[in-house]
Formats: C-alpha cells, sequence, structure tokens
C-alpha cells in the first residue's frame, strides 16, 4: 500500500524504512511512498534536527549540498546571523542548516585565546547572551591601567572598553588615577634642634608620570611617597634651632621639594608643589612666645611714647623762644588759654568794692 506526500515550497522531506534507516530526501514536489516508510518534513528557514546522527545522512550527496554544516569544537563559540542581524551562540557541536533564502553568517571564536578577534563586532559582546563568555575591563578618561596576563606585564592601556574571553587564562588590570592628586600631612610632630616639639600641617600635590614605574616597579607608591616627603621635612627641621626655623620657614618648601625629586622620579611621580599650611606650637612655647611678642610691642609703645615726648618738648621750647622775642605773641597766647578756660565757664558771680573791678580790667585788658 502507499500514501501520497506533498513537500510544500521552501520545504525538504527525509524518508526513512521501518527500521528507522535513511533512504533518500524530497525537494519540492507530490510523491507516493509506502505506508512502511517515514517522513520528515522540514521547513527549510529552521535548523535539521534528524531523528537518527547527521553524519549518516551527510553521505547522502544529494542532501550534504543541500545543507550547511557548522562544526562547534570545545574552547569554541559561533556567533550566528540571520540576515546580518546577531540570532544565537552556538556551543560545542554540530550544526546543520539548510541552503535556502536565509542568508545565515556564522563568526567562530577561539574561547581558549584571550584576545577577541578584531572581526567580531564589540556591540554583540554586551549581549547577554555572549557576556557570560566574556570579561570586561573598563579605564576610565582620567585613568591609564597595566595589563597582566598570567602573571605578566602585557601591555598599557588608555582610557576605553576591553573585553577579553572568559578562560582559565589569568588576567589582571591595575589601574591608575593621572590626574593631579593631594596628600595631606596632618598633625607631623618634629622636634627642632634645640628640642624644641612641634606641630605641623603640610601638604603636597603630584601626578603620576611614568605608569610602569608607579605599578610595575614600585608597590604602594603613594605610601613611599608620604614617607619621602615626611623624611625630608624632619630632616629640614631638626637641622635649625626653633628661632632660626621660624625665620627661615619659607624655604620648607624648596627644600622639600628639592629632597625628593629623584626619590619621586623612580616611583614614575611627579611632585608639583609642598606647603606649609600651619605651625602649632606646644602650650609652654606658645605662652614664652606671647610673652616675648607682648615685650616687644612694649618696647615699641615706649620708643614710640619717647619720641613724641620728645618732639612735643622741642615744639613747646621753640614756641617759648618765639614769645620771649615777640611780646605781642605772648599776650596772643595768653589770650588763648584766657579764651579756652572761658568756654568752660557758665557764669561769674562778683562780690566787693569797685577796686576788684579795676583788678580785673587790670589782667583782661592790654596795656
Amino acid at each position: 500500500m502507499i500514501k501520497k506526500i506533498i513537500v510544500n515550497k521552501y520545504q525538504k522531506a527525509l524518508v526513512f524504512n521501518n527500521k528507522n534507516e535513511y533512504v533518500k530526501m524530497l525537494n519540492e514536489g507530490s510523491y507516493w511512498i509506502s505506508f512502511m516508510q517515514k517522513i520528515y518534513v522540514f521547513d527549510m528557514d529552521k535548523m535539521v534536527n534528524t531523528p537518527i546522527d547527521v553524519n549518516i545522512i551527510l553521505q547522502d550527496p544529494d542532501f550534504a549540498s543541500a545543507v550547511t554544516v557548522v562544526d562547534v569544537k570545545d574552547n569554541e563559540m559561533v556567533l550566528m546571523y540571520i540576515n546580518d542581524v546577531f540570532n544565537a551562540v552556538l556551543n560545542a557541536g554540530k550544526y546543520v542548516f539548510w541552503k535556502s533564502f536565509v542568508d545565515y553568517k556564522f563568526v567562530k571564536a577561539d574561547l581558549s585565546k584571550v584576545y577577541i578577534d578584531a572581526d567580531i563586532d564589540k556591540n554583540i559582546l554586551s549581549n547577554r547572551s555572549v557576556s557570560i563568555y566574556t570579561r570586561v575591563f573598563v579605564v576610565e578618561s582620567y585613568e591609564k591601567a597595566v595589563l597582566y596576563i598570567d602573571g605578566v606585564m602585557e601591555n598599557i592601556l588608555d582610557a576605553g572598553t576591553y573585553y577579553f574571553w572568559k578562560n582559565n587564562t589569568s588576567i589582571a588590570m591595575y589601574k591608575v588615577d593621572i590626574r593631579t592628586q593631594q596628600i595631606e600631612m596632618s598633625g607631623q610632630e618634629i622636634l627642632t634642634k634645640d628640642k624644641a616639639n612641634i606641630r605641623m600641617n603640610v601638604f603636597a600635590s603630584y601626578k603620576v608620570g611614568n605608569i610602569v614605574k608607579a605599578i610595575a616597579e614600585n608597590k604602594d607608591f603613594e605610601k613611599q611617597l608620604y614617607v619621602a616627603l615626611q623624611l625630608a621635612l624632619r630632616e629640614y627641621v631638626g637641622t635649625y634651632l626653633f628661632d632660626e626655623l621660624m625665620e627661615k620657614k619659607e624655604s620648607i618648601e624648596t627644600y622639600v621639594l628639592d629632597s625628593v625629586q629623584a626619590k619621586a622620579e623612580a616611583l614614575g611621580i611627579e611632585v608639583l608643589s609642598f606647603g606649609v599650611r600651619d605651625i602649632i606650637l606646644p602650650g609652654d612655647v606658645k605662652e614664652i612666645m606671647n610673652q616675648v611678642l607682648i615685650a616687644e610691642k612694649k618696647a615699641q609703645a615706649n620708643v614710640i611714647m619717647r619720641r613724641e615726648e620728645t618732639a612735643s618738648t622741642r615744639s613747646l621750647m621753640n614756641t617759648a623762644k618765639l614769645m620771649e622775642d615777640n611780646p605781642m605773641l605772648y599776650k596772643l597766647k595768653e589770650m588763648e588759654f584766657v579764651e579756652k578756660i572761658a568756654d568752660n565757664i557758665n557764669g561769674i558771680s562778683v562780690n566787693g568794692n569797685t577796686a576788684l573791678l579795676e583788678q580785673l580790667k587790670t589782667i583782661l585788658v592790654s596795656k
């Protein structure tokens, strides 16, 4: 007995006997086949999922020429595009697709490598189905990074996003901020040459110039720079007596910068500036300094008072000499004082005879 089978356009059919053995492939058309045979119809825009091992069917030249076979090995991955649009990730295995109106594109990637091939679109790497196979490192615009692969320095990376395949290879990235930065050194307790204990608050600004020296050749370069600045500051302060230090404190910055320059260069750092924010004196020294300051100000005040008194005396002597040579001037001066006295008198009560009026006239009226 036989039955009629119709294979539509954009379809293929595979014929198997009652023992599930492959017989042949049918293209578009009408066919009469035995009831003892099995027919599997496939749409040509779908992947071929055969009921038996596909390698057996691939021995048929007609079938082999009608399909595209994609072999994905271990440690490999294939990105499948349909009509230039990413569709899926194919893991290890064998995949069969009909050659049809669908435009398939397959991009193979070796996951055992570290670097991702340039022909793989970086935009695809952020896709959820692909991102599980990648490692992502981001270097900001104000950073640089040193890349280590299996513990060996590989490259210097500028700002950007970097993708690597996820595998057993060790990848590490150490980033450094290349902007100008500042170190605060607060509460530095230092002894001067005469054992005066002072506290200083200082700061320094710096920037990383050589990232290889800073990261690959030195450990904790910031801590090393801090110690170098601290030692240079202590060396300078310990050289001078307290009074000398107060007189020469403006030169601290220059000394420290010159002292740490070579060390900073070995660290890959450029020290841009160093400054003293304030110097804090201990209580007893502060009290002594205040007493000295008060004594100095009192001495200055006494000098000024003596100078003013001398000038005033000299002026009086000159005035007296002028009045001695000029009786009229003397009388005017006398009247000036009488006028000042009169300004402060509200009223005068006179008691007595006419002799008192004559006496007043004698005093107030010029001869």
